[in-house]
């Protein structure tokens, strides 16, 4: 009866620990596929709502995964620093800089004489 108990407690605690490792194993698949993405920068466009980028390259569209990031940047023309996922179009953005206003093109006749 002791040897009975005994291999039902052993079976119990193997069983556990199958779980356990299989769950550890999920979690470090999850954390290096979110820190493989190499970093990349880009420029282009942070939508009104401050949720989509749209990059000046290609004119693609990526959704921002860490809006609060952006916050402030809202409609501006911005270089980012993000981790891109592909397969998910999203990026998540890492630091942003405010690019100044394109300068227009001045007029070649801005005063003096025409003759």
């Amino acid at each position: 009866m002791k040897n009975i108990l005994v291999m039902v407690f052993s079976v119990m605690v193997l069983a556990s620990l199958g779980g356990w490792a299989q769950t550890s194993s999920q979690k470090n698949e999850k954390s290096s596929t979110t820190t493989s993405a190499k970093a990349m920068n880009m420029t282009g466009t942070v939508s009104s709502d401050g949720k989509m980028f749209v990059a000046d390259k290609d004119n693609k569209s990526w959704k921002i995964d860490n809006p609060e990031e952006v916050k402030a940047h809202e409609g501006h023309h911005v270089s980012i620093n993000a981790n891109e996922d592909a397969a998910a179009d999203t990026v998540h953005v890492n630091s942003v800089k405010m690019l100044g206003k394109t300068k227009t093109a001045t007029p070649s006749n801005s005063g003096g004489n025409k003759y």
